[in-house]
């Protein structure tokens, strides 16, 4: 038979493994529940960009070859800059203000806002920019 001391010590350890199991659950449900909300206001700042699509895209157009970009393997590149957080920024390449618009814009043609971007015109489709632009917000 347990001790009192072992009995309480037991109860505290299942107790501990309760809470924690209840704080993961909600920790779970809030991320989807923002991932989700995320989604859907990437989709219509981009005007229907499906983010799920924007991977073989990064990768087509050589994105990968100077950016970094959150999620995508081999996305190392150190020309460009670092594509994580778009979302929460007021700029795009510090030059435009951050507008689903703006940054679909941007990513066909950089030069029409920045004459001098190193970033190139890559002939890249309004459709596929959206899915960019909306892979980039949600990420």
């Amino acid at each position: 038979m347990f001790s009192t001391s072992a009995h309480y010590r037991y109860c505290g350890i299942w107790l501990c493994a309760a809470a924690i199991a209840v704080l993961c659950t909600v920790i779970g449900v809030n991320w989807a529940k923002t991932s989700q909300q995320r989604l859907q206001v990437a989709r219509v700042l981009t005007g229907g960009g499906d983010p799920s699509r924007a991977p073989p895209i990064f990768r087509r157009y050589g994105c990968t070859g100077c950016h970094q970009i959150p999620g995508i393997a081999g996305a190392d590149g150190q020309v460009g800059g670092a594509l994580s957080g778009l979302q929460k920024r007021v700029y795009i390449a510090g030059v435009v203000n951050n507008t689903g618009d703006n940054l679909v814009h941007w990513i066909v043609s950089p030069q029409d806002f920045s004459p001098n971007s190193a970033m190139p015109k890559t002939g890249i489709s309004q459709a596929e920019a959206r899915d960019l632009a909306a892979y980039l917000y949600t990420h």
